[in-house]
C-alpha cells in the first residue's frame, strides 16, 4: 500500500490534483516549474521516513461563524492527496450509506433530500451537533481507529505523521471521567480545518457512532453530515432517551453535544440543514444570512469588474458557485431580485447559470 502513495508517478498524479483551480498560487506554481525536482525529492523523503509536514498558513474566518482555516504547503497537500488517493476507498468501505460528507455520489443536496425524506415519514426529528467537533478530535483515539482498518506499518507511520502534524486548534477545555487537572491539555487534540486528510479523518472518527446509532440503537431514520447529524421517530420520548445513550457514548470518543444546537424538532417545524431552510410544504429557502453574504461578495465583484481587477470569466466562476447552491432551494424570485436584469438574472437566461456569452 505504501508504494502505491509514495511512487514517482502516483506522486505527479497527486501534484496535479492538489493544483487544480489554484495553478496560479505562488506554492503551487513554485511547484509545479520543477515538477520532476520536487516530486523526486519528495519521495525520497516519503520512502525513507524523513519527510515531516511544513508550517501552516492560519486564517481566521468571520462567516458564517468565527473559526480557524489552516493552509497547509503545497508540498504536504502533495501529500494529502497521493495518500487519500489509496487509503480513503479503504477507510470509507465501512461508512454506512446515510453519511454524505466528502464522499463521491454524496454531497449536501443528496443529505438535505435524504432529511426531508425522513422528515416527511415521522413526526418528530433530533437534531444534534458536536461542541467544537475538530478542534476536539483527539490523536490517542483516532490512531486507534485507522489501526482497525489499515494493516499496513509504513501507512499508518505516515498517517501518524500526518496526524501529529496537526497546527494548535481552538480551546476545548471539556473534562470527562478520570482526567485530573491537566488532562485536557496533556492530550493531543484538533484537526486542522482545510486539510483533505482532516475530511476524511473526521468522518473516520464518527463513522463508530454511525454504526452505533444504526445497528445498535436501531433507529429508523438517521443522516450525518461530518459532525451535525439527525434522528428521526414519531415517539418523543424515545428520542430524548436516544440523546442520552449518544452523549454517554460520546464520552468514550472525548466529545460533547452542542447544549445550544442539540434540540427536538417536530415535523411542522421549519429547521434549518446544511445551508438551506427547509418549509413543512417542501419549499426550500436559504437563510437571511447566506443571502446577506452573498451580496456582499457580489458588490465587490462588482466593483472590481468595473476597475479591471477581474476578468469577465473570474465573476462568472465565482457567481456561479452560488447560483449552482441557490438553484436546490425554491430561489427564482430571489435570483431575479438580486440580480435585476444583469447577468445572472433567471428572467432572461435559460437556468440563470453561466452568465453572459
Amino acid at each position: 500500500m505504501f508504494d502505491q502513495i509514495a511512487s514517482f508517478e502516483a506522486l505527479c498524479a497527486a501534484a496535479q490534483k492538489a493544483a487544480k483551480g489554484k495553478r496560479r498560487k505562488p506554492g503551487a506554481a513554485a511547484f509545479l516549474c520543477n515538477l520532476e525536482r520536487n516530486v523526486l525529492r519528495l519521495e525520497r523523503e516519503l520512502q525513507d521516513g524523513t519527510w515531516r509536514p511544513g508550517r501552516y498558513t492560519v486564517m481566521e474566518v468571520r462567516e458564517p461563524k468565527r473559526r480557524r482555516v489552516s493552509a497547509a504547503p503545497f508540498r504536504d497537500r502533495v501529500v494529502h492527496h497521493a495518500l487519500c488517493s489509496v487509503v480513503a476507498p479503504l477507510l470509507t468501505r465501512g461508512f454506512i450509506p446515510d453519511s454524505y460528507a466528502n464522499r463521491v455520489g454524496k454531497g449536501t443536496h443528496r443529505a438535505v433530500a435524504r432529511y426531508e425524506h425522513y422528515r416527511d415519514r415521522y413526526a418528530w426529528c433530533l437534531r444534534c451537533d458536536i461542541f467544537r467537533y475538530f478542534p476536539a478530535v483527539d490523536h490517542a483515539i483516532l490512531k486507534v481507529d485507522l489501526r482497525r482498518r489499515v494493516r499496513c506499518e509504513r501507512t499508518l507511520s505516515l498517517l501518524d505523521t500526518v496526524v501529529d502534524g496537526a497546527n494548535p486548534q481552538e480551546p476545548v477545555e471539556l473534562y470527562f471521567p478520570g482526567d485530573d487537572l491537566f488532562t485536557p491539555f496533556e492530550r493531543k487534540r484538533g484537526l486542522p480545518i482545510g486539510n483533505l486528510t482532516s475530511q476524511l479523518f473526521g468522518n473516520v472518527y464518527l463513522s463508530c457512532l454511525d454504526h452505533t446509532i444504526k445497528e445498535v440503537m436501531r433507529v429508523p431514520g438517521y443522516v450525518r453530515y461530518v459532525d451535525d447529524f439527525a434522528l428521526f421517530a414519531n415517539d418523543r420520548e424515545l428520542l430524548e432517551h436516544w440523546r442520552g445513550q449518544i452523549d454517554s457514548f460520546l464520552v468514550g470518543r472525548r466529545l460533547r453535544l452542542h447544549p445550544r444546537k442539540t434540540r427536538l424538532i417536530a415535523r411542522d417545524e421549519p429547521t434549518e440543514f446544511l445551508g438551506f431552510v427547509l418549509l413543512p410544504d417542501g419549499r426550500r429557502r436559504l437563510p437571511e444570512e447566506n443571502v446577506r453574504r452573498f451580496r456582499n461578495r457580489l458588490r465587490s465583484l462588482r466593483d472590481r469588474y468595473r476597475a479591471g481587477t477581474v476578468t469577465r470569466e473570474e465573476v462568472v466562476a465565482r457567481v456561479n458557485g452560488w447560483v449552482g447552491h441557490a438553484l436546490h432551494a425554491n430561489t427564482w424570485r430571489l435570483r431575479h431580485f438580486v440580480f435585476r436584469g444583469g447577468w445572472f438574472d433567471p428572467s432572461w437566461e435559460p437556468d440563470g447559470l453561466f452568465g453572459p456569452t
